[in-house]
């Protein structure tokens, strides 16, 4: 069953990419503090996270940040090093965190894993954004499998904005 609206963000070990090397980050700490947006998506490189989704975040990055986001991260079960790459071609500067959840530990935790064996990608995450309140989950927006709609970053602005 996925993590609800209300639950505490469980703390597992992810790898946040920086320019000086991928560093271990708590997901329970890094997430303590602030209102956040949490977006997962199922593969770094892959088609709708490439083309819509990460760029998506990043065109509005600063509207997140005007309705009190403190923290944009973008979360996928890859290496650090792909994160790293896909970071830099797709130019998410400062404004976005990258994380990796390399062996799925979070997206496993949050009940949001994704088997996409079928595809020869392996267990994956779910594509999803999340806005988590000082370490508890404020909202959770989850699109089925093989869409691209409800974890969009305009989605959220719109659900920010009426709240």
């Amino acid at each position: 069953m996925p993590i609800a609206a209300g639950e505490r963000l469980p703390g597992v070990r992810l790898t946040l990419v920086r320019p000086e090397g991928p560093q271990t980050v708590d997901s329970a700490e890094l997430f303590g503090t602030g209102r956040s947006v949490l977006f997962a998506v199922p593969g770094a490189f892959t088609p709708t996270c490439s083309a819509r989704h990460l760029p998506g975040f990043i065109e509005h990055a600063a509207r997140l940040t005007e309705l009190g986001i403190t923290r944009l991260a973008c979360v996928s079960v890859n290496d650090p090093f792909v994160m790293a790459a896909w970071a830099q071609q797709a130019g998410s500067g400062d404004e976005i965190l990258m994380l990796a959840d390399g062996n799925g530990e979070l997206a496993a935790a949050l009940g949001l894993e994704l088997d996409a064996s079928a595809h020869g990608m392996g267990r994956r995450s779910q594509r999803y954004a999340m806005l988590i309140e000082d370490g508890i989950v404020g909202q959770l927006w989850l699109d089925p499998p093989g869409t691209f709609e409800a974890s969009s970053a305009a989605a959220v602005i719109r659900a920010l904005e009426t709240a």
